[in-house]
């Protein structure tokens, strides 16, 4: 119980949208607090603090385990939507339609780095893997997200402009992530010392997205229209998607044959996905409207329980790997030194 501890992320995660429910108006769109142009230029400011703390260098030391990472990338990329489109019909009759889009953005997202890795190295899995894994697929989603939600609206008769998101994407994220890049030689040493002030300058535009997205849904009366079983039916569909694909990985990973550590970072990077990508992402793509909220809700709620369940299973596996390590030294003690070996004599 040591290990696991309630992110403090969360906590400020739930008061924002507590805060949005009592008290929208400050926050909405053209509201006096301007939360929508702070959220839209501070996603620029998320990617450039991501360019500055991704090591090319870390990323070289696990390429050659193509195996591996081709499975978490399909995991992330694949299976996500399959899973989520297998259980589509279902979700309709439950949800409102914006929340069913929300499951399948969610899907669509890529996977964590900073809570993948530490999970990972929490478990004693292989890290390096999930450096690679977790780096590669944000650069990945910028154009693999999009791309699936642009079918997944045309499929369902929607619409997304298509060029014009890949444009925002592009200007907003990739053009950043360039610039933290290139400004990493001079600034990354600046950065890793005021590490704890740079995560909480790229946390506070996340709470703000959340809370104008919020704030406008509140003020559109768009929660109003709907009790809480619709909660407790989000807290299934979240809770199943994680087993299923958790469940789908590890069989997989059997099958393939992978050694412990690769498939620890398998099971980590490959059911996780990102609260800090998804939410900038889900304003650019999506832009300002009062059923954001319901969008975004799944990706907020799957951030939390991904924390709990992958916290849980890393320090169980932590505690059955040192209790048979326990063993082992017991049974060596008891068995004692080995015996010399005897020499011929001539």
């Amino acid at each position: 119980m040591s290990r696991f501890k309630l992110d403090p992320f969360v906590i400020a995660l739930a008061l924002t949208v507590l805060a949005a429910l009592v008290w929208p108006v400050p926050g909405v769109t053209d509201g006096p607090l301007h939360a929508d142009k702070a959220a839209s230029y501070g996603v620029a400011f998320i990617f450039i603090l991501y360019g500055l703390s991704l090591a090319p260098d870390q990323l070289w030391k696990s390429v050659g385990r193509w195996r591996v990472h081709l499975v978490v990338q399909c995991a992330t990329f694949v299976l996500f939507p399959v899973v989520v489109l297998a259980a589509h019909p279902l979700l309709l009759r439950v949800m409102p339609p914006e929340m069913v889009t929300g499951f399948f953005f969610l899907a669509a997202l890529p996977s964590t780095v900073s809570s993948s890795v530490a999970m990972t190295s929490l478990a004693r899995g292989n890290v390096p893997v999930a450096i690679f894994n977790a780096s590669i697929s944000s650069l990945i989603g910028v154009f693999i997200t999009p791309l699936l939600m642009a079918w997944y609206m045309h499929a369902t008769g929607g619409q997304l402009d298509l060029e014009g998101v890949i444009i925002k994407l592009v200007l907003l994220v990739m053009l950043p992530v360039g610039i933290g890049q290139m400004l990493r030689p001079v600034a990354a040493s600046f950065i890793a010392r005021h590490k704890r002030a740079a995560r909480i300058a790229d946390r506070a535009v996340i709470l703000m997205i959340v809370y104008n997205s919020f704030c406008d849904s509140v003020a559109g009366g768009v929660w109003s229209r709907h009790d809480t079983s619709l909660i407790i039916e989000m807290v299934v569909g979240v809770v199943a998607l994680f087993f299923v694909v958790y469940g789908l990985l590890s069989v997989i990973c059997r099958i393939i044959g992978f050694n412990y550590g690769d498939r620890i970072a398998v099971l980590f990077c490959g059911s996780k996905k990102s609260l800090a990508t998804g939410l900038p992402m889900a304003s650019v793509i999506f832009g300002a409207q009062a059923e954001l909220s319901l969008i975004i809700a799944p990706v907020m709620l799957f951030h939390f329980i991904q924390l709990v369940l992958v916290s849980f299973i890393a320090s169980h596996n932590v505690g059955r790997l040192e209790r048979a390590e326990a063993q082992a030294r017991a049974q060596a003690a008891e068995d004692g030194p080995l015996p010399e070996p005897r020499h011929a004599t001539k």
